[in-house]
């Protein structure tokens, strides 16, 4: 079994009273899989990054922390991504992004995804049109091999004027996916839904099981008919950046445990996420991974 992080990568520069703190390697779908390679889960991840010095930081980051390089994507004279994250006094995140989207490659070594493989996905590296005839083919084989597909939307504001184009991508994404996650944001940017069940009205016929979160605030998980309901705890956050993305790779720990029962699942991804809120940093901690190790 290996889990599969379909997603891009940058170097995240957290910034406090527009001073910097820290800069830690990061993307959504990069943090997921890192914190599951920390829990020591078998992983990789498809993703691009440039040759220069901050892909070296990022690839040597990968592997420090169990995830495998071997599908990272990096051509001479690329450069990497940068975001920009400036903490308010809640300690939430604004961002600025410095990408290329448009010049995006995605050709070296893919994976053969098996039934016992698990793919994480999201993002615009996701539904990018630059590479989206490979990104396509990949989920496609995945499904077709019986994978288990989780795609968290994760959907910008700033990517809302390039939505004629890629809505078709993140539709199909959606058929694809065994399971969506997205947060009340994104689905009020992409269909300009502000109520959870006319968002579930609007996704369901493409997947029937959609987890609906929305800041510290209800989670909702829909499936067929049925909506079940989940408080969030509430706790004093440090950075809430990549709480998201912890709880996609919180949510699959527990899938990888054997642990069907939702409301476990859910207590699990929630676990991650406020993990990752009360420290520095995009991945659990050295506390919780010992911890999960011991159970």
């Amino acid at each position: 079994m290996l889990v599969i992080g379909i997603g891009e990568t940058v170097l995240d520069i957290l910034f406090k009273n527009d001073q910097p703190q820290k800069a830690v390697p990061g993307g959504s779908t990069f943090n997921s899989i890192v914190s599951l390679g920390r829990a020591g889960v078998p992983c990789a991840i498809i993703t691009q990054t440039g040759s220069d010095h901050i892909g070296d930081i990022i690839c040597d980051f990968l592997r420090k922390n169990g995830v495998s390089d071997e599908f990272v994507c990096r051509h001479p004279n690329t450069k990497s991504h940068i975001t920009l994250a400036f903490l308010n006094e809640h300690n939430d995140a604004q961002y600025e992004f410095y990408k290329d989207h448009a010049t995006a490659i995605l050709d070296n070594q893919l994976p053969l995804i098996t039934a016992d493989d698990i793919v994480l996905f999201g993002s615009f590296f996701a539904i990018n049109p630059v590479i989206r005839p490979v990104t396509r083919k990949l989920l496609r084989q995945a499904r077709e091999a019986g994978a288990w597909l989780y795609y968290d939307v994760n959907f910008r504001k700033n990517h809302i004027a390039d939505l004629p184009n890629i809505l078709p991508n993140i539709e199909e994404n959606m058929r694809l996916a065994s399971i969506v996650r997205g947060s009340m944001e994104d689905f009020e940017y992409l269909f300009g839904l502000h109520d959870a069940d006319a968002i579930y009205e609007r996704v369901r016929s493409l997947c029937p099981t959609l987890i609906l979160t929305d800041g510290a605030r209800t989670i909702r998980v829909y499936e067929s008919d049925k909506v079940t309901t989940y408080e969030v705890a509430k706790i004093d956050t440090v950075s809430t950046v990549g709480a998201g993305d912890n709880f996609n790779a919180g949510y699959i720990y527990a899938k990888i445990r054997g642990i069907d029962d939702q409301s476990s699942r859910i207590a699990m991804a929630q676990r991650w996420s406020q993990d990752v809120c009360r420290q520095l940093g995009n991945n659990i901690s050295d506390s919780l991974v010992a911890q999960l190790k011991n159970e």
